[in-house]
Protein backbone atom coordinates (compact mmCIF):
# COMPACT_ATOMS: atom_id res chain seq x y z
CA UNK A 1 0.00 0.00 0.00
CA UNK A 2 2.97 2.50 0.87
CA UNK A 3 4.85 1.69 -2.26
CA UNK A 4 1.50 2.18 -4.21
CA UNK A 5 0.32 5.51 -2.61
CA UNK A 6 4.48 6.94 -3.56
CA UNK A 7 3.59 5.41 -7.23
CA UNK A 8 0.31 7.80 -7.30
CA UNK A 9 2.73 11.03 -6.35
CA UNK A 10 5.36 12.15 -9.43
CA UNK A 11 7.46 13.74 -7.49
CA UNK A 12 8.05 11.20 -4.75
CA UNK A 13 8.51 8.71 -7.38
CA UNK A 14 10.59 10.74 -8.91
CA UNK A 15 13.15 11.03 -5.42
CA UNK A 16 12.69 7.15 -4.66
CA UNK A 17 13.27 5.60 -8.44
CA UNK A 18 17.19 6.97 -8.86
CA UNK A 19 17.97 4.71 -5.51
CA UNK A 20 15.89 1.84 -6.62
CA UNK A 21 17.61 1.75 -9.90
CA UNK A 22 20.84 1.77 -7.56
CA UNK A 23 20.56 -1.21 -5.78
CA UNK A 24 18.78 -3.27 -8.72
CA UNK A 25 22.31 -2.92 -10.57
CA UNK A 26 24.29 -3.06 -7.18
CA UNK A 27 23.95 -6.73 -7.52
CA UNK A 28 26.24 -8.80 -7.95
CA UNK A 29 29.01 -5.98 -8.83
CA UNK A 30 29.31 -4.40 -5.72
CA UNK A 31 28.72 -4.41 -2.44
CA UNK A 32 25.27 -2.89 -0.79
CA UNK A 33 24.55 -3.47 3.12
CA UNK A 34 21.19 -4.11 4.48
CA UNK A 35 20.79 -3.39 7.99
CA UNK A 36 21.12 -7.33 9.03
CA UNK A 37 23.28 -8.48 6.93
CA UNK A 38 24.94 -8.25 3.17
CA UNK A 39 22.41 -9.82 1.44
CA UNK A 40 22.77 -7.89 -1.71
CA UNK A 41 20.71 -10.42 -3.93
CA UNK A 42 17.62 -10.16 -1.73
CA UNK A 43 17.67 -6.85 -1.58
CA UNK A 44 18.13 -6.26 -5.40
CA UNK A 45 14.80 -8.34 -5.61
CA UNK A 46 13.14 -6.54 -3.25
CA UNK A 47 13.88 -3.52 -5.14
CA UNK A 48 12.82 -5.03 -8.73
CA UNK A 49 9.14 -6.27 -6.40
CA UNK A 50 8.63 -2.15 -5.47
CA UNK A 51 9.78 -0.98 -9.26
CA UNK A 52 6.82 -3.54 -10.44
CA UNK A 53 4.34 -2.45 -8.15
CA UNK A 54 4.94 1.27 -9.08
CA UNK A 55 4.79 0.66 -13.09
CA UNK A 56 1.51 -0.42 -12.66
CA UNK A 57 0.15 2.66 -11.16
CA UNK A 58 -1.28 5.05 -14.12
CA UNK A 59 -0.24 8.04 -11.87
CA UNK A 60 3.56 6.71 -12.38
CA UNK A 61 3.91 7.90 -16.49
CA UNK A 62 5.64 11.21 -16.53
CA UNK A 63 8.23 9.89 -14.07
CA UNK A 64 8.43 6.41 -15.71
CA UNK A 65 9.04 8.56 -19.08
CA UNK A 66 11.93 10.75 -17.46
CA UNK A 67 13.62 7.82 -15.58
CA UNK A 68 12.72 4.94 -18.62
CA UNK A 69 16.25 4.58 -20.18
CA UNK A 70 17.98 3.72 -16.50
CA UNK A 71 14.84 1.24 -15.43
CA UNK A 72 15.13 -0.98 -18.73
CA UNK A 73 18.81 -1.09 -17.70
CA UNK A 74 18.46 -1.86 -14.56
CA UNK A 75 15.56 -4.31 -15.45
CA UNK A 76 17.67 -5.66 -18.17
CA UNK A 77 20.67 -6.50 -16.12
CA UNK A 78 18.11 -7.99 -13.71
CA UNK A 79 17.14 -10.57 -16.42
CA UNK A 80 20.72 -11.62 -16.93
CA UNK A 81 21.43 -11.91 -13.55
CA UNK A 82 18.77 -13.85 -12.57
CA UNK A 83 19.12 -16.14 -14.97
CA UNK A 84 22.74 -16.80 -15.34
CA UNK A 85 23.18 -17.15 -11.38
CA UNK A 86 21.50 -19.99 -9.09
CA UNK A 87 19.40 -17.73 -6.55
CA UNK A 88 21.50 -18.13 -2.98
CA UNK A 89 18.94 -19.86 0.14
CA UNK A 90 18.39 -16.80 1.29
CA UNK A 91 17.19 -15.49 -2.05
CA UNK A 92 14.75 -18.44 -2.91
CA UNK A 93 13.13 -17.71 0.61
CA UNK A 94 12.81 -14.40 0.54
CA UNK A 95 11.59 -15.02 -3.42
CA UNK A 96 9.23 -17.50 -2.01
CA UNK A 97 7.46 -15.38 0.39
CA UNK A 98 6.89 -13.40 -2.55
CA UNK A 99 5.27 -15.31 -4.66
CA UNK A 100 3.20 -16.53 -1.43
CA UNK A 101 2.11 -12.62 -0.73
CA UNK A 102 2.03 -11.19 -4.44
CA UNK A 103 1.16 -14.30 -6.84
CA UNK A 104 4.24 -13.13 -9.02
CA UNK A 105 6.41 -16.12 -11.41
CA UNK A 106 8.09 -18.90 -9.75
CA UNK A 107 11.80 -17.61 -11.11
CA UNK A 108 12.89 -14.48 -10.26
CA UNK A 109 14.19 -13.51 -13.89
CA UNK A 110 10.55 -14.52 -15.08
CA UNK A 111 9.26 -11.94 -12.57
CA UNK A 112 12.05 -9.54 -14.11
CA UNK A 113 10.57 -9.96 -17.52
CA UNK A 114 7.51 -9.24 -16.55
CA UNK A 115 8.68 -6.36 -14.97
CA UNK A 116 10.12 -5.29 -18.50
CA UNK A 117 6.83 -5.32 -20.49
CA UNK A 118 4.89 -3.69 -17.78
CA UNK A 119 7.33 -0.63 -18.22
CA UNK A 120 7.10 -1.11 -21.94
CA UNK A 121 3.18 -1.35 -22.09
CA UNK A 122 3.67 2.28 -19.33
CA UNK A 123 5.54 3.67 -22.39
CA UNK A 124 2.95 2.75 -24.82
CA UNK A 125 5.22 0.18 -26.75
CA UNK A 126 2.40 -2.77 -27.02
CA UNK A 127 3.53 -3.58 -30.63
CA UNK A 128 7.15 -4.03 -29.46
CA UNK A 129 5.80 -6.47 -26.74
CA UNK A 130 3.72 -8.49 -28.92
CA UNK A 131 6.05 -8.65 -31.34
CA UNK A 132 8.40 -10.20 -28.72
CA UNK A 133 5.88 -12.43 -27.99
CA UNK A 134 5.23 -13.50 -31.67
CA UNK A 135 8.67 -13.81 -32.07
CA UNK A 136 9.13 -16.21 -28.74
CA UNK A 137 11.80 -13.33 -27.90
CA UNK A 138 10.83 -13.55 -24.13
CA UNK A 139 11.70 -17.00 -24.09
CA UNK A 140 14.49 -16.94 -25.12
CA UNK A 141 15.29 -14.14 -22.60
CA UNK A 142 14.81 -16.95 -19.68
CA UNK A 143 17.56 -19.27 -21.51
CA UNK A 144 21.24 -18.40 -20.27
CA UNK A 145 22.24 -19.74 -24.04
CA UNK A 146 19.58 -17.67 -26.01
CA UNK A 147 19.86 -14.77 -23.82
CA UNK A 148 21.99 -12.66 -26.31
CA UNK A 149 20.18 -13.59 -29.18
CA UNK A 150 16.88 -12.84 -27.36
CA UNK A 151 18.34 -8.99 -26.16
CA UNK A 152 19.00 -8.54 -30.14
CA UNK A 153 15.73 -9.42 -31.06
CA UNK A 154 14.58 -6.75 -28.65
CA UNK A 155 16.94 -3.94 -29.70
CA UNK A 156 16.06 -4.07 -33.10
CA UNK A 157 12.19 -4.12 -32.37
CA UNK A 158 12.57 -1.57 -30.09
CA UNK A 159 14.74 0.78 -32.24
CA UNK A 160 12.40 1.10 -35.27
CA UNK A 161 10.24 3.54 -33.02
CA UNK A 162 11.83 4.17 -30.03
CA UNK A 163 15.52 5.99 -31.61
CA UNK A 164 15.43 8.92 -28.63
CA UNK A 165 15.08 6.00 -25.53
CA UNK A 166 17.30 3.66 -27.64
CA UNK A 167 19.82 6.39 -27.59
CA UNK A 168 20.05 6.67 -23.76
CA UNK A 169 19.73 3.09 -23.00
CA UNK A 170 23.08 2.72 -25.39
CA UNK A 171 24.57 5.38 -23.30
CA UNK A 172 23.75 3.79 -20.25
CA UNK A 173 25.00 0.18 -21.43
CA UNK A 174 28.37 1.88 -22.60
CA UNK A 175 28.87 2.51 -19.23
CA UNK A 176 28.27 -0.49 -18.14
CA UNK A 177 30.32 -2.32 -20.78
CA UNK A 178 33.37 -0.46 -19.59
CA UNK A 179 33.27 -2.25 -16.04
CA UNK A 180 34.48 -5.20 -17.87
CA UNK A 181 32.79 -7.80 -16.15
CA UNK A 182 33.08 -10.83 -19.12
CA UNK A 183 30.97 -13.15 -17.33
CA UNK A 184 28.10 -10.59 -17.65
CA UNK A 185 28.13 -8.92 -20.95
CA UNK A 186 27.37 -10.76 -24.06
CA UNK A 187 23.74 -9.99 -23.61
CA UNK A 188 24.38 -6.15 -22.94
CA UNK A 189 26.81 -6.32 -25.86
CA UNK A 190 24.11 -7.92 -28.39
CA UNK A 191 21.48 -5.46 -27.29
CA UNK A 192 24.05 -2.19 -27.59
CA UNK A 193 25.42 -3.14 -31.29
CA UNK A 194 21.59 -3.02 -31.90
CA UNK A 195 21.70 -0.02 -31.21
CA UNK A 196 24.96 1.68 -31.90
CA UNK A 197 23.92 3.82 -34.83
CA UNK A 198 21.62 5.79 -32.13
CA UNK A 199 24.91 7.63 -30.55
CA UNK A 200 26.65 10.32 -31.60
CA UNK A 201 30.11 9.03 -32.38
CA UNK A 202 31.77 11.94 -32.18
CA UNK A 203 31.55 12.64 -28.88
CA UNK A 204 31.49 8.54 -27.28
CA UNK A 205 33.51 6.74 -30.72
CA UNK A 206 36.95 6.44 -28.67
CA UNK A 207 35.22 4.53 -25.69
CA UNK A 208 32.98 2.16 -28.41
CA UNK A 209 36.32 1.55 -29.88
CA UNK A 210 37.84 0.44 -27.08
CA UNK A 211 34.78 -1.74 -25.94
CA UNK A 212 34.85 -3.15 -29.10
CA UNK A 213 38.84 -4.55 -29.62
CA UNK A 214 38.61 -5.86 -26.35
CA UNK A 215 36.18 -8.17 -27.04
CA UNK A 216 37.71 -8.78 -30.65
CA UNK A 217 40.48 -10.18 -28.05
CA UNK A 218 37.62 -12.73 -26.38
CA UNK A 219 37.86 -16.37 -26.85
CA UNK A 220 34.58 -16.55 -27.21
CA UNK A 221 33.38 -16.54 -30.97
CA UNK A 222 29.81 -14.73 -30.25
CA UNK A 223 31.85 -11.99 -28.30
CA UNK A 224 34.32 -11.17 -31.43
CA UNK A 225 30.99 -11.67 -34.08
CA UNK A 226 29.30 -8.90 -32.22
CA UNK A 227 33.01 -6.69 -32.02
CA UNK A 228 33.18 -6.52 -35.82
CA UNK A 229 29.21 -5.47 -36.21
CA UNK A 230 30.13 -2.84 -33.82
CA UNK A 231 33.06 -1.26 -35.30
CA UNK A 232 31.47 -2.20 -38.97
CA UNK A 233 28.72 0.38 -37.84
CA UNK A 234 31.09 2.69 -36.24
CA UNK A 235 33.53 2.92 -39.49
CA UNK A 236 30.09 3.81 -41.22
CA UNK A 237 28.95 6.67 -39.50
CA UNK A 238 29.41 9.98 -41.75
CA UNK A 239 30.23 12.45 -39.09
CA UNK A 240 33.40 10.64 -37.95
CA UNK A 241 36.55 12.47 -38.81
CA UNK A 242 37.81 9.92 -41.68
CA UNK A 243 41.32 9.71 -39.86
CA UNK A 244 39.76 8.30 -36.87
CA UNK A 245 38.09 5.64 -39.27
CA UNK A 246 41.67 5.14 -40.64
CA UNK A 247 42.84 4.62 -37.37
CA UNK A 248 40.26 1.97 -36.24
CA UNK A 249 40.36 0.12 -39.72
CA UNK A 250 44.25 -0.56 -38.90
CA UNK A 251 43.93 -1.39 -35.97
CA UNK A 252 41.10 -4.03 -36.68
CA UNK A 253 43.09 -5.34 -39.79
CA UNK A 254 45.85 -5.69 -36.80
CA UNK A 255 43.61 -7.44 -34.09
CA UNK A 256 42.15 -9.73 -37.41
CA UNK A 257 45.62 -10.73 -37.93
CA UNK A 258 46.14 -12.20 -34.75
CA UNK A 259 43.26 -13.96 -34.26
CA UNK A 260 43.10 -15.75 -37.70
CA UNK A 261 47.52 -17.08 -37.40
CA UNK A 262 45.97 -20.45 -36.43
CA UNK A 263 43.10 -21.01 -37.76
CA UNK A 264 43.96 -19.82 -41.41
CA UNK A 265 47.24 -18.62 -41.81
CA UNK A 266 48.14 -19.65 -45.68
CA UNK A 267 45.02 -17.39 -46.62
CA UNK A 268 45.99 -14.74 -44.43
CA UNK A 269 49.17 -14.61 -46.27
CA UNK A 270 48.18 -13.58 -49.60
CA UNK A 271 45.74 -10.95 -48.04
CA UNK A 272 48.98 -9.57 -45.91
CA UNK A 273 50.68 -9.75 -49.07
CA UNK A 274 48.64 -7.49 -50.74
CA UNK A 275 48.66 -5.15 -48.05
CA UNK A 276 51.94 -3.94 -47.77
CA UNK A 277 51.78 -1.40 -50.83
CA UNK A 278 48.69 0.47 -49.53
CA UNK A 279 50.07 0.53 -46.15
CA UNK A 280 53.93 1.86 -47.62
CA UNK A 281 51.59 5.12 -49.03
CA UNK A 282 49.58 5.50 -46.05
CA UNK A 283 52.90 5.92 -44.46
CA UNK A 284 52.79 9.01 -45.98
CA UNK A 285 49.40 10.21 -44.59
CA UNK A 286 49.04 13.69 -44.04
CA UNK A 287 46.81 12.73 -40.74
CA UNK A 288 49.51 11.73 -38.24
CA UNK A 289 47.40 9.68 -36.43
CA UNK A 290 47.01 7.56 -39.55
CA UNK A 291 50.62 7.59 -40.82
CA UNK A 292 52.20 6.21 -37.39
CA UNK A 293 49.13 3.51 -37.11
CA UNK A 294 50.14 2.77 -41.56
CA UNK A 295 53.55 2.53 -39.99
CA UNK A 296 53.18 0.09 -37.28
CA UNK A 297 50.53 -1.97 -39.00
CA UNK A 298 53.59 -2.22 -41.50
CA UNK A 299 55.94 -3.66 -39.28
CA UNK A 300 53.41 -6.20 -37.66
CA UNK A 301 52.49 -7.42 -41.15
CA UNK A 302 56.39 -8.03 -42.53
CA UNK A 303 57.04 -9.50 -39.24
CA UNK A 304 53.96 -11.77 -39.71
CA UNK A 305 55.26 -12.47 -43.46
CA UNK A 306 58.97 -13.06 -42.01
CA UNK A 307 60.53 -10.14 -44.52
CA UNK A 308 62.88 -9.06 -42.60
CA UNK A 309 64.96 -6.93 -44.74
CA UNK A 310 61.55 -4.82 -45.08
CA UNK A 311 60.46 -4.96 -41.32
CA UNK A 312 64.04 -3.35 -40.93
CA UNK A 313 63.58 -0.98 -43.18
CA UNK A 314 60.36 0.32 -41.83
CA UNK A 315 61.82 0.40 -38.26
CA UNK A 316 64.85 3.01 -39.99
CA UNK A 317 62.07 4.70 -41.72
CA UNK A 318 63.38 4.68 -45.18
CA UNK A 319 60.36 4.10 -46.81
CA UNK A 320 61.90 5.08 -50.44
CA UNK A 321 64.32 2.20 -50.22
CA UNK A 322 61.38 -0.12 -49.07
CA UNK A 323 59.20 0.44 -52.18
CA UNK A 324 62.31 -0.15 -54.43
CA UNK A 325 62.32 -3.86 -52.52
CA UNK A 326 59.00 -4.12 -52.70
CA UNK A 327 59.32 -3.80 -56.71
CA UNK A 328 62.18 -5.66 -56.62
CA UNK A 329 60.80 -8.71 -54.94
CA UNK A 330 57.88 -8.99 -56.34
CA UNK A 331 58.44 -8.07 -59.98
CA UNK A 332 55.99 -10.72 -61.09
CA UNK A 333 53.56 -9.06 -58.85
CA UNK A 334 54.27 -5.43 -60.75
CA UNK A 335 50.89 -5.18 -62.83
CA UNK A 336 48.71 -5.72 -59.69
CA UNK A 337 50.88 -3.08 -57.64
CA UNK A 338 50.18 -0.88 -60.51
CA UNK A 339 46.79 -1.62 -60.09
CA UNK A 340 46.82 -0.77 -56.40
CA UNK A 341 48.69 2.53 -56.45
CA UNK A 342 46.96 4.00 -59.45
CA UNK A 343 43.84 5.46 -57.21
CA UNK A 344 46.34 6.97 -55.14
CA UNK A 345 46.59 9.22 -57.68
CA UNK A 346 43.02 11.10 -58.06
CA UNK A 347 43.72 11.21 -53.80
CA UNK A 348 42.85 14.58 -52.16
CA UNK A 349 45.49 14.07 -49.79
CA UNK A 350 49.35 15.96 -52.01
CA UNK A 351 51.28 13.35 -49.76
CA UNK A 352 50.04 10.42 -50.98
CA UNK A 353 49.41 11.30 -54.21
CA UNK A 354 53.31 12.27 -54.36
CA UNK A 355 53.81 8.68 -52.70
CA UNK A 356 51.96 6.67 -55.79
CA UNK A 357 53.47 8.99 -58.73
CA UNK A 358 57.44 8.19 -57.00
CA UNK A 359 56.58 4.12 -56.58
CA UNK A 360 54.81 4.20 -60.55
CA UNK A 361 57.52 6.06 -61.62
CA UNK A 362 60.31 3.23 -59.91
CA UNK A 363 58.10 0.73 -61.54
CA UNK A 364 58.81 1.94 -65.22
Amino acid sequence: MMWRAIGSSGPAVEKVLPTLICVMQSWPLCSIRTSDADNKEVFALAATLVVWVIVQVPECHEAMILYSSRLFVALLFHVVITTQQTPSEEGADFWRACREEHRVPSDPNRFAVQAMKSLLFQLRCDNEVMAMERKHGWDGLLCAQTQHYAMGLLAREMRRVLIPLCSHIALHLLQLLSLEEPRWDLPFLAFFVEVLECLDFTKCGDSVHEIASRHLQSECRERRRLALRGLMVLSKDPLMDNGHVEVLSLDLFFKVMQLSVDEAKKPLEKILSQSLLPLFLHCHDENRRVAKASRETLLRVTDFLKRRNLKQLVKKEQLLTFAKCLLQENRSRAAELLRQALPYLESPQEPLRKAAIRFIEMAE
